[in-house]
């Protein structure tokens, strides 16, 4: 693996709440053009590592995005260096119609004559957000959301997208759909660092997979080798 191709690298990562110790020296690696999840039990730190990475809580180790270091840079500066999460809840401005939403993502954008061209291809991704463009994101049923919220990102011009638990609250049906748009805007050029409790859905859509437990990496793997490993299909795929 060359350097060069490393979008994230995170090192003996700590996460500490008070004086609870939520992440234990975690350590793992995103290269350019992948889908890498982490799975695990609620309160495995899935989900303190994605805020770790977007600046959102303070953390100890290393965390470097494309070689450079994340320490002290703030949220917002994350964010204009390629950076995108799309938070668990979705977080979209149930107020503000759909294209405001999309909008208000590009305000920090420097190359506005882009901005057309990524609301064709949001658009082209998203159908059924084209059709809905000028509706209160608050009137979309729960997948509609999702996908606005999968669609702001990348209308950030995000190139790590960091999605947290896209799939909750979902209905089956739904599941697949976001699974298949976390494929289809992989395939378009975005990595992707997915925390998801459906482990079975996040282990088919990615290239690699880490198994935390109670805040430290218990097993890795290819998606393919960790959907077959007996410990992870008793712990996390029903069987």
């Amino acid at each position: 693996m060359s350097q060069s191709d490393l979008v994230l690298e995170v090192k003996d990562l700590t996460i500490f709440y008070g004086n609870i110790k939520a992440v234990r020296g975690i350590s793992f690696t995103v290269r350019e053009g992948e889908i890498v999840t982490l799975i695990g039990a609620n309160g495995a730190g899935k989900s303190s590592t994605l805020r770790a990475i977007s600046g959102i809580v303070p953390w100890g180790g290393e965390i470097n995005y494309r070689g450079k270091t994340l320490r002290g840079i703030p949220a917002d500066r994350i964010v204009a260096m390629g950076v995108a999460q799309v938070p668990e809840g979705r977080g979209i401005f149930g107020n503000l119609t759909v294209l405001e939403n999309l909008k208000l993502a590009t305000w920090q954008r420097k190359d506005k004559s882009e901005v057309g061209k990524d609301f064709e291809r949001v658009f082209g991704i998203f159908p059924r957000l084209k059709e809905r463009m000028h509706q209160p994101g608050g009137t979309l049923s729960g997948g509609e959301q999702q996908m606005l919220a999968v669609a702001r990102a990348l209308m950030s011009r995000g190139r790590l997208m960091l999605l947290d638990e896209p799939s909750m609250g979902l209905a089956p049906v739904l599941v697949q759909e976001i699974f298949r748009v976390i494929q289809e805007v992989n395939a378009s050029g975005t990595t992707v660092l997915l925390v998801e409790q459906n482990a079975n859905m996040a282990l088919r859509s990615a290239h690699r997979g880490y198994v935390l437990e109670t805040g430290t990496i218990s097993m890795f793997g290819s998606g393919e080798e960790l959907l077959g490993n007996p410990r992870v299909k008793e712990a996390y795929l029903g069987g």
